[in-house]
């Protein structure tokens, strides 16, 4: 059984995506026994997913010996393959010290880390402006795949965890938000007031989530809002957004996820252009972005992406309804 070691450290939307090219080489070349590099905050979702056989953890807190000892671990293993997917001077390093048959690495790779690999991987031929997720795809084809995605994301054994807070109100699943991001500019500020029109208005239940805690001062009646943040695991996040009949999000790792396994997402986006970053595949009937205007978020109201979503629930239900009358025929 030929072994791959992938090399992808952080930050959670990168991880998701690299999740995705381990998963599309799995499903088209089952044979490949596929290995990571992860740091620990992130190990979790790296660990269940069903694509992944083992895990390396970076203590990125650890200094120079703990990187030391895990690439001790690393080397007790010869591979046939090892991918750098981040191409920064540290996974070069890590890439140069495993010990691999074949090294393969970006072509855009920086900090020097190019001078690793073995092989680089071209670019798509929308060149440095493709899709993040286009741009790794590429490297599919160094494991004798094609450079497609196969499929959502599966991790192992999610339904188990009890989520009971996630019930149907009215016999729809909540809508599940994600208020925050890894920088300021990335933040919108509508979310409560999307989240009180959507209760009030629409008559949804809303569920946020995040690892940071971000207080919502508006008052809901009871079993109509619940605020999960500061307090989501990324042990539960596939649970999580299994369990939502939306996610709503800035551009950040939960929207990524969300679409990597094939639910309905929304992603905001301010300064980040969505044709790079947005929801992928860009043109699933499952996936929208909505860009602020001139790249403000402060811009964006919150009346609009309220509109925006009613319009978008409403062209979705109409085709569902098309697909199920043409399938009767």
């Amino acid at each position: 059984m030929p072994e791959m070691l992938i090399i992808k450290p952080s930050a959670l939307r990168d991880i998701v995506h690299g999740l995705q090219i381990a998963a599309s080489i799995k499903a088209q070349r089952p044979e490949w026994r596929i290995s990571w590099i992860v740091r620990d905050i992130f190990s979790p979702l790296v660990r269940s997913c069903a694509a992944v056989d083992q895990a390396y953890v970076f203590r990125r807190h650890g200094g120079a010996r703990g990187f030391l000892l895990m690439m001790r671990e690393v080397r007790k293993k010869e591979f046939d393959l090892v991918l750098d997917f981040q191409g920064l001077l540290r996974t070069g390093l890590m890439t140069k010290w495993a010990r691999g048959k074949r090294k393969v690495g970006r072509s855009d790779a920086r900090e020097g880390a190019g001078i690793f690999y073995s092989e680089k991987i071209p670019l798509p031929a929308g060149g440095s402006q493709s899709h993040v997720l286009d741009i790794l795809l590429q490297f599919c084809t160094a494991a004798g795949a094609e450079p497609r995605l196969a499929g959502p994301l599966r991790f192992r054994e999610f339904e188990r965890l009890n989520l009971s807070f996630m019930a149907p109100r009215k016999g729809l699943r909540p809508v599940l938000i994600f208020p925050d991001s890894g920088l300021s500019s990335m933040i919108w500020n509508g979310f409560a007031q999307l989240t009180a029109q959507l209760i009030r208005e629409a008559g949804r239940k809303v569920v946020w989530g995040g690892n940071n805690y971000l207080p919502c001062k508006e008052s809901f009646p009871d079993g109509t809002f619940l605020n999960l943040t500061g307090n989501t695991s990324l042990t539960s996040l596939p649970a999580l957004l299994a369990k939502a009949d939306w996610v709503i999000s800035n551009d950040s790792g939960p929207m990524h996820l969300s679409a990597a396994m094939g639910f309905k997402t929304i992603g905001l986006f301010g300064p980040t252009d969505p044709r790079q970053y947005g929801p992928y595949p860009l043109k699933s009937p499952t996936n929208y972005a909505i860009q602020a205007p001139v790249g403000d978020l402060r811009l964006l109201s919150a009346k609009e992406v309220f509109h925006l979503f009613n319009r978008i629930e409403a062209t979705l239900h109409k085709a569902q309804v098309r697909a199920v009358v043409t399938s009767s025929r």
